[in-house]
């Protein structure tokens, strides 16, 4: 969960470390420091504070590092509490050798207790510390990647490194496994990285490690062999990611440039799958054999999080368009049970960064099963990406604030296209009707623009009710996972309680808690079970519940019930969660912003969990 960087060239290493963490600090932020080999003692000098990079921006204006060869890291704490002695980078005894990780060391306890024995002092509480003293007891007459070598065979769990030393001081390497790593590729210059927005400012040519691979880098080379010495000879992807795309152009936060990018990002989403003239859907990434897809008997979607609810969404449209029966589990849960799936079975793995632990180890599950697995992914190369069988890239750009917003309309528009796409295939549907669908489709983002215009609106309705001590969201059918997310995305970002729940159960529990002082969301717009919302509205409306409701345009039936109503453009109940999504993610954004809390960097959250 945490975010290194790591450079070797010509250029003040300071400098290009710090503009690394700051792209990097969604990953985590209870902590940051900065290690630079000094260019005349060769010593690694460090630098690190507690909370938010800003605090290690201070310290090194007042205390900044010379030289041009560095490691740096901000944190997500696991082991030890978020201060400063247990921020990174950490060093060995002498002050020789300093690394930064990513990850966690399950067996540090047992190493640990070993290298104290044999007279190693510990600085901090960390599982991180045991690495480089591991590394210090091995690092005698062999160069530093045989050292790193030589200590990963002792580390159970999950680990990306990076690490530099006083006796080769024009040397970096990065390791890998379990933990996101790359290496990036400059003119004179290489980095390491955890995440690709990190080095954009500088290059876009970049190696995807693979697990168990050893990266060595100098200013003019970059070697990566396994972690038994064998060389790997791997070509650099061109990333087509802008460094614009990676920062807030204007905007006052991440969150809220992203909200307002949903309309290009499926605009291009469906400019680039569905080909003009025929409205055949097409995805060049989609390993799976035709003829295998046209067996599958059922579907099972795996995903944490935001990507879970876009999953849900997912299992209404699959049932819908292609008949064909179709489970959901979260990542975490799916991995630990018996599970019923085969060579017959498709696992849809559903991640923005494809790094997500739970979702990893649950696809690596079903392969051992026989079952054929597509991911749905936004970053190119990460690790999901290269263990699935087949990819639908969402093709977001860059998803900077923690609290997700384009991956998740974005997700949902895949799901949209590949359910098309097999119900095709799969003679399920007729062309006719799946022209009827790609049409509905286009009309999106226009709709998602329109409503974009009334974010005054949706703000100040939203500080109305910012004051509320917890709120409920109630959806039905398609609509029920867009309680579950408006109701996330609140928690996520202002810290307010608040529960998603199908509008049918309201009263089988939840209603007990409505009175005047909690809000209720509702999403009632135009459908098939339109008068059951509305009746379970009117429910609410006896209790003196307090009641925003998100409703179709030209609904005027819905404002006897609350004066707090949120038109959207009407469109078929099909396709509404991608239009219910926006004032959802505006109302947690303004509650959130009306409260003094940080929307990008939420406490305790960090974008991607690469650890259980």
């Amino acid at each position: 969960m945490c975010g290194i960087i790591g450079y070797v060239g010509e250029k003040n290493a300071q400098t290009i470390l710090f503009n690394g963490l700051k792209r990097l600090e969604y990953r985590g932020y209870d902590s940051s420091g900065i290690a630079v080999i000094h260019p005349l003692k060769n010593l690694p000098s460090i630098r690190k504070a507690a909370g938010k990079i800003g605090a290690l921006e201070k310290l090194l204006k007042a205390k900044p590092l010379a030289g041009s060869v560095g490691i740096a890291h901000t944190r997500w704490a696991t082991h030890g509490e978020p201060n400063q002695f247990n921020a990174h980078p950490h060093a060995d005894c002498k002050n020789e050798i300093a690394i930064v990780h990513n990850g966690i060391i399950e067996n540090y306890e047992i190493l640990k207790h070993q290298l104290i024995k044999e007279g190693h002092i510990f600085r901090s509480h960390t599982d991180t510390e045991v690495i480089v003293h591991l590394i210090e007891k091995f690092y005698k007459d062999i160069p530093l990647e045989e050292a790193v070598r030589k200590t990963v065979k002792f580390l159970v769990g999950s680990f990306a490194l990076g690490v530099i030393a006083k006796k080769e001081p024009n040397k970096l390497v990065g390791v890998r496994l379990g933990s996101p790593l790359i290496v990036a590729l400059g003119n004179k210059e290489n980095f390491i990285a955890s995440d690709v927005p990190a080095v954009l400012e500088y290059t876009n040519e970049v190696i995807f490690l693979e697990e168990n691979e050893l990266a060595v880098l100098t200013k003019e080379t970059c070697h990566i062999s396994d972690l038994k010495g064998k060389p790997i000879n791997r070509k650099p992807t061109r990333i087509n990611w802008s460094i614009a795309q990676a920062q807030k152009n204007g905007y006052k936060h991440f969150m809220l440039k992203e909200i307002n990018e949903q309309p290009g990002v499926i605009e291009n989403l469906l400019t680039s799958r569905i080909q003009k003239g025929t409205n055949r859907i097409s995805f060049e990434e989609q390993g799976v054999p035709e003829d295998k897809l046209k067996g599958i008997k059922n579907i099972f979607i795996v995903a944490c999080g935001t990507a879970y609810h876009a999953g849900l969404v997912g299992k209404y449209i699959l049932e819908n368009v292609c008949a064909i029966p179709t489970s959901i589990d979260v990542s975490s849960e799916f991995r630990y049970r018996d599970l019923l799936i085969n060579k017959d079975t498709l696992v849809i793995a559903v991640s923005q960064s494809g790094e997500t632990a739970d979702t990893l180890a649950g696809v690596r599950e079903a392969r051992k099963r026989g079952a054929s697995v597509i991911s749905i992914c936004n970053v190119l190369g990460s690790t999901l990406t290269r263990e699935s069988d087949g990819v639908i890239y969402t093709h977001a750009g860059p998803e900077i604030g923690v609290a997700s917003t384009k991956a998740y309309t974005a997700q949902q528009v895949a799901f949209y296209l590949f359910s098309l796409y097999l119900a095709e295939i799969r003679n399920s549907l007729s062309q006719e009707k799946i022209n009827k669908y790609i049409e509905g489709l286009r009309q999106i983002p226009k709709f998602q623009e329109r409503l974009l215009k009334e974010q005054d609106k949706i703000g100040a309705l939203a500080r109305r009710h910012s004051h509320f001590g917890s709120f409920l969201f109630l959806g039905r059918n398609i609509n029920y996972p867009s309680a579950l997310e408006g109701a996330l995305k609140l928690k996520e970002i202002s810290y307010i309680p608040a529960e998603g729940y199908p509008a049918g159960e309201m009263k089988h529990g939840p209603i007990a808690l409505i009175d005047e002082y909690r809000a209720v969301v509702c999403v009632a717009v135009q459908s098939k079970i339109y008068d059951k919302v509305t009746s379970n509205i009117q429910e609410i409306h006896s209790r003196r519940g307090r009641i925003i409701v998100i409703a179709s345009e030209g609904d005027k039936e819905i404002k006897e019930l609350t004066k707090e109503v949120i038109y959207v453009p009407r469109t078929e109940e099909f396709f509404s969660p991608l239009i219910v999504a926006l004032p959802l993610q505006l109302l947690a954004y303004h509650i959130a912003l009306k409260r003094g809390c940080d929307v990008d960097q939420p406490r305790n959250l960090a974008k991607s969990v690469t650890v259980e």
